[in-house]
């Protein structure tokens, strides 16, 4: 199995590097081994990059091995130095409900039973009893200067500043690694390419202090075909919390993936098998227009991330938005979400626009004049329902669930009217 979860991870594009790839290869032919992955808590939630980090230490259990999930309950209280200046230093008591939030949604991917239990550890625990000596000591002789200077990220920040608590970042995270080592026998450590220098400094560590050699490997900077960045929607980074990035956002995200990105995005994010994919990029190439290999990757990335039934909602709701479902059958909360994401307006309640007003205010054409011809043609709808007289308004029992109408101009283009209470 161990041999297979290499090439699967090959195949899937997942390994941008790793320390000696043969050698552990042969150390997990002996038998599972542990591995970890860190999470800073940076943020109230963690985003789409850790998702790729979280699913490789899945992939990791489902072949056998021992995941841990660390929480840099430690590490939070700095951040890792960025290419544009100085993090934000949050409060202990802000650091600690993030933590306790990053905890939770690792437990969504991870099984916590059986031979190979998944465990979640913070470096908070470790870290916030040593003394400033016995860091120096014990941590701080191992680690050159001139090495520490040569990273990328601190070089770059040289002629603008940067401060000793970025700049021993790298200290706490080699940190982590020795600690697991010793006391869970912690022999590889996963994450992403930009954490490279981080990762590998956990390795020397090690050696430099136990002499024993331990793992690595990195997972590449996920981008688009045409090399941008991914993972941003219109309304900023892709959160795995529903309550900052709803499920219903977060699904049509991944379905409105390119052609040239979705083989890709389903090797990464998915659990799809060789051959599933295979067929998938087969139908990408010969009917791109059925978009089964987007249908497929939104489906599956939203229900390891949201559960089964927030999916079939979600879909629901697509599906009745643009005619194919009853709308007033959706919950109030996903067709909020849904409408949230579509144009939008709000009107008072009491004295609704006529429909040419709403058509042209929501931007769904560029004038009165253009809504009504709109409606003459047949292509304006209320509800589902076409509209018949642009000079008409909607009443009070047009109004659904949470005080939306939804407006459509043919069959793709949607808007919602948010009724005042």
């Amino acid at each position: 199995m161990t041999s297979d979860l290499i090439d699967d991870l090959t195949w899937r594009g997942l390994i941008a590097h790793s320390t000696d790839l043969g050698a552990l290869r042969a150390e997990m032919d002996e038998g599972p081994i542990s591995a970890y992955c860190g999470f800073d808590p940076t943020a109230p939630s963690l985003h789409h990059g850790n998702l790729l980090q979280i699913l490789t230490l899945r992939r990791l259990q489902d072949a056998g091995h021992r995941p841990f999930g660390l929480v840099g309950g430690a590490t939070g209280m700095i951040g890792d130095p960025k290419q544009a200046g100085e993090r934000k230093l949050n409060s202990l008591d802000v650091v600690k409900t993030w933590t306790e939030a990053v905890r939770e949604q690792l437990g969504r991917f991870l099984s916590f039973e059986g031979g190979n239990a998944a465990r979640v550890v913070n470096n908070y625990d470790w870290t916030a009893s040593l003394s400033t000596i016995d860091f120096l000591r014990d941590i701080g002789k191992h680690f050159p200067v001139n090495r520490m200077l040569a990273r990328d990220v601190v070089r770059s920040r040289l002629d603008s500043g940067i401060s000793y608590t970025e700049f021993s970042y790298v200290l706490l995270q080699s940190m982590d690694y020795l600690n697991l080592f010793r006391e869970h026998g912690v022999r590889l450590q996963t994450g992403g390419s930009d954490q490279w220098g981080n990762i590998t400094g956990g390795v020397d560590l090690v050696r430099r202090v136990s002499g024993a050699k331990v793992h690595a490997l990195a997972t590449p900077l996920v981008t688009k075909a045409d090399g941008s960045k991914f993972g941003k929607t219109e309304s900023g980074t892709l959160w795995l919390d529903e309550s900052m990035t709803s499920p219903y956002a977060f699904h049509q995200f991944w379905l409105n993936t390119d052609d040239q990105d979705v083989v890709a995005l389903l090797k990464y994010f998915t659990f799809r098998t060789r051959a599933e994919i295979e067929e998938l990029a087969r139908q990408v190439s010969d009917q791109p227009s059925l978009r089964v290999a987007q249908r497929t990757l939104a489906d599956d990335v939203t229900t390891l991330t949201h559960g089964a039934d927030n999916t079939a909602r979600v879909k629901a709701a697509a599906d009745a938005l643009f005619g194919g479902g009853e709308l007033r059958e959706l919950d109030e909360r996903t067709l909020a979400a849904a409408l949230g994401e579509a144009p939008h307006i709000d009107v008072p309640a009491g004295s609704l626009p006529t429909y040419a007003e709403l058509l042209a205010d929501t931007g769904l054409v560029a004038s009165r004049s253009a809504a009504r011809r709109t409606v003459v043609e047949g292509g304006a709808y209320l509800n589902n329902q076409r509209i018949a007289d642009a000079d008409s308004s909607p009443t009070s029992a047009d109004i659904l669930p949470g005080g939306w109408l939804v407006l459509r101009r043919g069959k793709r283009s949607l808007a919602g009217v948010r009724c005042g209470q």
